[in-house]
């Protein structure tokens, strides 16, 4: 490790730092799906997991064994659960050292077991990420950054009229959509144009508090990564999303998987979304929050204008693309600086340098991921799941097991993918349970936004890998939360 009063000054300098890190970091959720890769970065880097997708074949995943537990409401629970088992403990302390800890998702009561344990956390606190991840308070934070957001107004929503009433006064029309405080797209987006409309979500709306009240837009979904730093805001690349393809997720606004590549909109929208990421992280250290985040922005096709969707205080699904595109590997990750930020070393970087460098064409590469979620209204229990691997697709478009591999580089051309498992033979399936992420070079999508052919044939031939069976009536019934929470 580099001594404490060495300020890092370069790259070079905190790769090595990294490189070389003796303190032991613990990624600890349902799977190491968000932090793939990390590991070859951070010397002493390991993954706790609740779900194995590697069958024990990866290195650096500790998974344990099975203990009673109430049923998950979310990742917190998993996280939770995950920090009481003996075995994660055990584990741990065997390994020395006072670690840190990474989080998908955390709560108070995952800050008191890490105190408890004398184990650090490596993100802000709690308390502030869930007031920032506030849709409404995200907003107010856009508002004072000079980020606009889609026009919208905020209230209570007591009824339809009232709806209508309070619309018409913002001058944001009737077609609207609304967001309630928390929750991801998928299942707290309601897209109200009529009364009917309305009857379907009335009672995930009244009562619920104030409502993010929007115009509804012709609009394209896109993601960007960041991280507040004390020496700035680094920028990672615009990225597209996949949001609602009904092949791919039973939730109309549910967010699908992501594309990058370098001229996803044009030079002025990136140039745009990046400008605004910038000074939204600047807002964001003033409220006291620094270390990594995510926005996503709404384009409007009919005017080009650019707003503010909402922000993820954290790691996200995107995560794992922003970290492994070509500028991330010849400089750093992203989350290697919300490392660096959590770290106890001084660092001086050119951020502006940094930030150009990376919006540079050149140093971005086309990748796409698709999360597949089943997609029918039924609980049902697998029988046989594929395996995390590299799967090829011959000229026929179908799909035949080529080789192991828990790299997402590994992939060499188009008819390759990988393929990272979630769910396993006896595991339940569900509306809306995460069977698999499968990653592939290019793109997913065409010019149009449409899902090509070749995603589609990935999707049928990975979907035709999972077989599964209904319930027996003398079999344990599944209860679900509703709605059933993702994991990703």
């Amino acid at each position: 490790m580099a001594a404490k009063n060495k300020k890092l000054k370069n790259i070079s300098e905190i790769r090595r730092y990294f490189h070389r890190n003796e303190k032991p970091i613990y990624f600890v959720s349902a799977t190491n799906f968000n932090l793939l890769g990390i590991d070859e970065w951070v010397k002493n880097f390991k993954y706790i997991s609740y779900i194995d997708c590697y069958d024990g074949r990866h290195p650096n995943v500790f998974c344990p064994s099975e203990m009673a537990h109430d049923e998950f409401q979310s990742i917190e629970d998993i996280n939770n659960y995950l920090l009481r088992h003996p075995e994660v403990v055990n584990y741990i302390e065997k390994r020395g050292g006072r670690p840190e800890l990474a989080f998908l998702m955390f709560d108070e009561k995952t800050e008191e077991a890490a105190k408890a344990a004398n184990w650090g956390v490596c993100f802000p606190a709690a308390a502030l990420r869930n007031r920032v991840d506030n849709k409404i308070e995200t907003v107010r934070i856009g508002d004072k950054a000079g980020v606009p957001s889609v026009p919208n107004t905020l209230s209570e929503v007591k009824s339809y009229d009232h709806l209508r009433e309070v619309a018409e006064q913002a001058g944001i029309g009737s077609d609207l959509v609304l967001q309630s405080a928390y929750g991801d797209s998928g299942h707290t987006t309601f897209f109200i144009k009529s009364e009917e409309d309305f009857k379907e979500y009335a009672d995930d709306i009244i009562g619920q508090g104030e409502i993010k009240i929007m115009k509804r837009l012709n609009c394209r979904g896109s993601a960007i990564e960041a991280c507040a730093t004390r020496n700035g805001t680094i920028v990672g690349p615009l990225m597209t999303e996949l949001v609602g393809f009904p092949e791919l997720t039973p939730y109309r606004g549910g967010w699908c998987g992501n594309e990058i590549f370098a001229n996803a909109f044009t030079r002025k929208v990136r140039d745009q979304a990046r400008d605004y990421t910038f000074k939204f992280g600047e807002q964001l250290i003033k409220e006291g929050y620094r270390g990594y985040f995510e926005l996503d922005f709404l384009i409007d096709q009919d005017s080009n204008n650019i707003y503010l969707g909402e922000l993820n205080p954290r790691i996200t699904g995107a995560s794992s693309m922003t970290n492994h595109a070509a500028f991330a590997h010849a400089d750093a990750p992203l989350f290697i600086f919300h490392l660096l930020e959590f770290s106890d070393i001084e660092f001086d970087l050119d951020i502006p340098e940094l930030n150009e460098r990376w919006s540079d064409p050149d140093n971005i590469d086309s990748w796409s991921q698709m999360v597949i979620k089943h997609t029918e209204d039924t609980v049902e229990l697998l029988t046989d799941a594929p395996q995390t691997c590299i799967w090829r697709m011959d000229e026929s478009g179908r799909l035949k097991y080529d080789r192991f591999d828990y790299h997402r580089r590994a992939v060499e051309s188009e008819s390759e993918a990988f393929f990272l498992r979630i769910l396993k033979a006896g595991d339940y399936i569900y509306e809306g349970a995460d069977l698999g992420i499968l990653v592939t070079r290019g793109r997913s999508m065409d010019r149009k936004f449409a899902l090509t052919d070749r995603s589609r044939n990935w999707i049928n031939g990975i979907r035709g890998k999972f077989v599964s069976r209904p319930l027996m009536e003398s079999e344990p019934q599944l209860e679900l939360a509703e709605p059933a929470f993702k994991i990703l």
